[in-house]
């Protein structure tokens, strides 16, 4: 197994970064490597399409960013994640998971079958045959855990697909190159506690990571992310433990990334 390495420390996985294969479903290059007989993803930056919201490009640095800060929350939502040289340069590599198939954290199901316990209901829409559909979530604490990770780091992208369902019934959260926008950009499918309250382990988080940005961890960050990110990042903790609830979608922006999935 790649060794860990916390916030400044040095990067694991110095072994060879061999390709096995491309996920062609991506938006950016997105390959499955092998480093010493451990299974990874590699998304060099040289494969990276700049967006309107995200120009300066730098996803390779959020997704490294992303996991610092998870590190920090303590809840181990990200696999980890470095910045290495691989076969088409540097790039991010984080280690890859195998998802239970039998898990969906996240579902789209009709509108008349939707589970009267243990989800949380998003929105309703209608499909490509015009029938009735509601968009779920489940209403678990990693599920939460995962939610209060995307309002810190600001996640603009947080599609069904980027929640690995886990045996065991962990979650973890993958896809964070649109993140840490100084602007507001949240856009998730995991709205389903909108306006309930903080839990006291939710704040605990949230005040590790507003701890250890005035350290360590706002050191590492400086060399990943703008100024002005990490002071949007350091005033929406200091908001959400402030507020103490679940936000609402605001702004002008879509609540949802397009598509769901």
């Amino acid at each position: 197994m790649v060794p860990a390495a916390g916030p400044g420390g040095a990067d694991p996985g110095d072994g060879e970064l061999e390709l096995t294969g491309r996920i062609t479903t991506a938006s950016n290059a997105t390959f499955l490597g092998s480093i010493d007989g451990v299974a990874v993803v590699y998304k060099p930056i040289a494969g990276e399409h700049p967006l309107w919201d995200f120009p300066g490009g730098n996803l390779a640095s959020r997704e490294r960013a992303a996991y610092l800060v998870s590190e920090s929350f303590g809840w181990d939502i990200v696999p980890r994640t470095w910045l290495r040289d691989g076969p088409m340069g540097r790039g991010m590599v984080q280690l890859w998971q195998e998802v239970d198939p039998e898990q969906d954290a996240v579902d789209l199901v009709p509108s008349n079958a939707v589970p009267a316990r243990g989800w949380r209901h998003i929105l309703d829409g209608r499909d490509e045959h015009n029938r009735q559909v509601t968009l779920i979530h489940e209403d678990s604490a990693a599920l939460r855990r995962m939610a209060v990770f995307d309002i810190v780091v600001n996640n603009a992208d947080r599609k069904g697909a980027h929640i690995l369902a886990m045996t065991g019934g962990h979650r973890h959260g993958v896809d964070h190159g649109l993140t840490f926008h100084a602007d507001h950009k949240l856009r998730t499918v995991l709205w389903g506690w909108l306006g309930d309250e903080l839990t006291a382990e939710e704040r605990d988080g949230i005040a590790r990571v507003a701890s250890h940005l005035a350290g360590e961890l706002g050191d590492t960050l400086a060399g990943l992310l703008s100024a002005p990110e990490i002071a949007a990042l350091a005033a929406r903790c200091d908001r959400l433990q402030a507020d103490g609830r679940f936000p609402a979608p605001h702004g002008e922006m879509p609540a949802v990334p397009w598509p769901l999935f």
